[in-house]
Order: structure tokens, then sequence, then C-alpha cells
């Protein structure tokens, strides 16, 4: 989350005397303080109003094509979530139902993602993909803490290998765990990890590798067959036996609907284990994840704390206690509600129109795209070297219209590459893509007539990056 300032100033709100229930000039006396407490109360309804109008400064959430996150689920899953919205998961011997939902749902992620033994693989919620990836990347470093004992005590330092385009939360990992980041950057058209690059970073104190299947970046897979082939090559000739973690916080709820064929999961030995996002592309409002691993093996039991809780006993690994019950109920809802062929449709939409609003944008002759939405449900493209404007004009201008298109510039060693990126979640249809498009094509002339773009005008560039 993001970190907050207090407040000295002693603004206050001020209190319509329309919003009084019976008496128009009670409300008016109101001006409760912002930054610190009130002296006393205010009626329900008041304090929902000032609430309510404030919050409608915030974006349109169908029309936010910068996130990932679900903005949009069926009247039957929220009205699930709102019973449950009392609900600890953390009280499994209160609430065993909800438990076992839980216990299902790690069930159909361990079919889905091919576990060798269903029966075997080892799961949890989470509150999103950070979390199990820092439950991940804690497996990985005690799993190479017990290998190499004697060489960590005497000073070894452990690095986990990892593109330049990895989530935030793995940098986090390394800065918490102490963890030495071992990052490839971009190189050329090449804008995320392949297997030679990643060969060439991993030593005796390699942890692990870090697959990403769908770069937030440019929606593209990392070729993880590729570099689990290139790490058992690796361990037959040096002896390096070097685990994978697949970060498939949005992929990994595309490509087994969308691309069976695709061999990324535990079907490769080496693939430890995986994480997703079920508010992603798992359909469900945020937040929850998942953390799933092959079997026993692979998640050190020195890990997984057995608490007395409620007067039940109960196995956990996790980085917090309490959390709420509702999004793994709504995730259940959704596996039972779509099945296979129903998540196969959702996504694939979300497909056809990511491929769609990109043949449209690159026929438009002002844009070069950098991917075409073939993966991942998501494209980014750049403007061509000839236009009068870059892509910070193009997502200030589509903003005027309430349209949240990232604009951001890449990472290390292609800074120089600044790209507008297009999330098509659920619930972005094709007509909306036509409105996109009909708002883009209206601005084009406008921005055709700029001298230069802004930001050469000492106008500063917008940088938004979403995960």
């Amino acid at each position: 989350m993001a970190l907050h300032k207090g407040a000295e100033d002693d603004r206050r709100l001020t209190v319509s005397p329309f919003l009084g229930t019976a008496d128009p000039l009670g409300p008016m006396e109101l001006a409760p303080p912002v930054h610190r407490l009130a002296d006393g109360p205010v009626t329900a309804d008041t304090a929902y109003q000032l609430i309510h109008d404030e919050l409608m400064l915030d974006g349109n959430a169908k029309l936010n094509l910068a996130t990932f996150v679900t903005t949009s689920m069926e009247a039957q899953a929220t009205r699930l979530m709102t019973e449950c919205l009392d609900k600890n998961m953390i009280d499994k011997d209160e609430y065993p139902q909800t438990a076992e939902l839980e216990r299902r749902c790690v069930a159909i992620l361990a079919d889905l993602w091919h576990a060798p033994d269903p029966a075997g693989a080892v799961g949890c919620s989470t509150t999103g993909s950070s979390e199990a990836c820092m439950l991940a990347g804690l497996a990985l470093k005690r799993r190479w803490m017990r290998r190499n004992a004697d060489r960590y005590a005497a000073g070894a330092r452990p690095n986990l290998v990892m593109g330049v385009n990895v989530q935030v939360c793995w940098e986090k990992f390394c800065t918490f765990w102490e963890v030495e980041a071992r990052t490839a950057p971009m190189e050329g058209e090449t804008y995320h990890l392949d297997a030679e690059r990643a060969l060439a970073l991993c030593d005796e104190d390699t942890i692990g590798v870090v697959a990403i299947l769908g770069s937030t970046f440019d929606g593209s897979y990392e070729p993880v067959a590729e570099i689990c082939a290139a790490l058992d090559d690796l361990q037959q000739r040096t002896g390096h036996d070097i685990p994978v973690h697949v970060d498939g916080a949005s992929g990994a709820m595309v490509a087994p609907f969308l691309d069976p064929e695709l061999v990324w999961d535990f079907r490769l030995p080496r693939v430890a284990s995986i994480n997703t996002s079920g508010h992603k592309f798992g359909l469900v409002y945020p937040g929850v994840g998942w953390a799933l691993w092959r079997d026993h093996d692979a998640l050190p039991e020195e890990l997984v704390f057995r608490v007395n809780y409620l007067g039940g006993e109960m196995p956990t690994f996790a980085l917090n206690f309490s959390r709420p019950g509702a999004e793994v109920i709504a995730q259940y809802y959704v596996f039972l509600r779509l099945g296979r062929d129903g998540f196969r449709a959702v996504q694939q939409a979300s497909r056809d129109v990511a491929q769609y609003l990109a043949r449209e944008i690159e026929a438009l002759g002002c844009f070069r795209l950098i991917t075409r939405g073939d993966e991942l449900p998501v494209f980014a493209f750049t403007t061509d070297g000839d236009v009068p404007f870059d892509v910070f004009d193009v997502s200030r201008r589509l903003r005027e219209r309430g349209w949240q298109v990232p604009a951001y510039s890449f990472p290390e060693n292609r800074t120089d590459l600044a790209v507008l990126r297009v999330v098509c979640r659920n619930g972005f249809s094709r007509d909306l893509a036509d409105l996109l498009l009909a708002d883009l094509t209206r601005l084009l002339p406008e921005l055709k007539k700029q001298p230069v773009p802004l930001k050469e005008l000492g106008v500063p560039a917008r940088e938004a990056f979403h995960h």
C-alpha cells in the first residue's frame, strides 16, 4: 500500500442543509474536521453522502484501461460477498465451509495447472499476488538454505534471477528478506527475460528463477519451457539445481483456457511453484491471490505454522493473520459459475477485443505496436517517429474524455522507449473499444497541430504505470 503522511491543517467538511432529515438548519452547524476525529458523531446518512460526493472524483472503473484488476462482477457474486463481509478467513474452525471453499479452489487450480499429483499439491489463498510471491520467494530461499547450510552460515549471499520487467513485489521480497536481486535488462526488441540471459545470471547461490507469464509492461509471456530446459542443461553441466517460480499473476488464468498447448506449468518438473491473482483475470474483485507448490517437498515444513485458534489446530503459511473471506468465496463462485468453457469464452472475448483494438490503432498510421494482445489481452504501442506528439500527450488528452490509458517509459537499457498500454478486461466490450477509437481518432488532428511534444515546451510528462 502507498505510504501517507499526516496533516496539521484544520480543514473541515461543509455540510449542505438538505442533508438534515428534519431540521435543514442543523446540518449547517456541522463541520467535521478532515484530519482528526470530531468531538461527536454525525448521522449515518450524512457520513455516507459526504464520502459519496468526494468519491465521484475517482475515475470510472469501466474506462480504466490501466488496471489489470477486476472492475465488474455479476450481481449474484456481489450479493455473496456482501453476505460474507463479516467472515474472517483465518477463523477456519468458526467458518468451516468458507475454509472448505478455499480448499476446493486450491484443488481446482492444482488440476488446472497440471500438478503431477493434484492431491499432493499444497496451496493457499493470499491477499493478492504480491503476498503469494513473497511466500513463494521465502520457500525458494529456505530450500536453498537447507542445501547450502554451511556456505550460508559462512556468509554466502543468496540471489534471485528475474527480468527487469518483474512486478515491484519481487524487488520488495529481495529487499525485505536480504536476497540479491539479479535482474536481466531489456535489450533491443526483447522486453522480457529469456533463457540465455537467465542462465548468464545463475550460479550456486541462485535460489530460483522467476518467469513471468504475462509481463505487465506489454502483456507478453516469458518462455518458461525454454528457461527450464536451459536450467536442466545447467544442472547437468554444473550440478546446480535451480527451481523456477512462475509468476502467473495474470497469465495463469488466461493460458490454460486460450493457450492449452503452451507448456508453462507443473508439467515442467523444474517449476516448483506458481502464483496468480484471483482479482485479475481470475475475475474477482480485489483482493485475493493464490500460491501453489507442486508438492510438499517444494514448501519447507518449517515455514508452515500450526496455530491453535478458536478450538482447532490449523496449518497456515501467510504474512498476515486476519483477512476477509468474501473474495475467496467469490473466487469459488466464479469457478462454479463458468467452468472451463465459460472461462474460455470470457478470456477469448477479452483477447478478441484487444487484438481488434490493436489492429485499428495501428491502422491510424500514427502508432507502432509493441505487442498485439495475442497473449495476455493486453497490448502496448508507441508513436512513430514523425509525429509532433508523444505517448504522454495522447494519454493526457484521452483523460479529458475519462479514459485512463497509462503512458510510461520502459526500464533499464530501453528508457528511450515510451509506450501506452491498454488492458482489456472482462466488461470492456467491443462497443467501448469503438468509443475509445472514436475519441482517439477525433483527437489526432488536434495533436498533429502541435509544433512539438509538450514536454519539449516545459510541460512535465505524466508517467503512469499500473501493475
